[in-house]
């Protein structure tokens, strides 16, 4: 349904965790011209080159970037990442359309930065689900209106965290006072934590999607 809201010339990354990391998600991705970053579980069957292994067992040979590598029975290729975290057990195996690279394999990251919000809209937060709203007008609207709610919910706890730190805050010097009562009020940019002279990133830009 959202692929029919986008317009035709829009770039699209899909990002997608294990769940949806599937030949046949690959397959779709590539019917739309979409670029993408799919997780993928480490029992799938794959050929690279005359080699016949298992995507596991590709994140475990050492090396990092493997270009047309065909999964499974239904023989989909797909290029891979694999990124070895020191702190988790299990290797990133990061399916993409892209030239496998650093750079291009520590893209799916960026789910980080959009998860939460979309927890916040839905279940977690606002429920937006339950709204079961179908018009793409009345929709862009309401999550408009989301949007300016959940900037003033966190700007005002930045403030709070400022202004009335707990104990171990104040301890924190990452945590400093805003400069003046304008710069330190809930919705400004001393609130926010945001640079004079510079914007901050946002979660989600016209060249990316999630899956969910």
């Amino acid at each position: 349904m959202v692929a029919g809201w986008l317009p035709a010339d829009l770039g699209v990354v899909l990002l997608a965790d294990r769940f949806y990391g599937t030949p046949a998600m690959i397959r779709w991705c590539r019917d739309r011209g979409w670029d993408y970053r799919l997780r993928l579980k480490s029992n799938l069957l794959a050929r690279w080159g005359t080699t016949k292994t298992t995507t596991g067992d590709l994140a475990l040979s050492g090396g990092h970037y493997f270009e047309a590598v065909a999964l499974t029975g239904q023989r989909v290729t797909t290029n891979i990442g694999i990124i070895r975290d020191p702190g988790h057990a299990e290797p990133w195996i990061i399916a993409m359309s892209a030239k496998p690279g650093y750079l291009t394999t520590l893209g799916y990251a960026d789910r980080w930065g959009i998860e939460p919000m979309f927890s916040d809209f839905k279940s977690r937060g606002f429920g937006l689900e339950q709204t079961h709203i179908q018009y793409p007008d009345r929709l862009a609207r309401l999550i408009l209106v989301m949007s300016l709610a959940l900037y003033w919910a966190v700007s005002t706890g930045m403030w709070d965290q400022v202004n009335n730190p707990i104990p171990a805050e104040k301890n924190d010097p990452t945590i400093s006072l805003p400069s003046s009562p304008a710069d330190g009020s809930p919705g400004s940019r001393g609130a926010s934590g945001a640079p004079s002279n510079s914007s901050s990133n946002a979660s989600l830009s016209r060249n990316s999607g999630d899956a969910y």
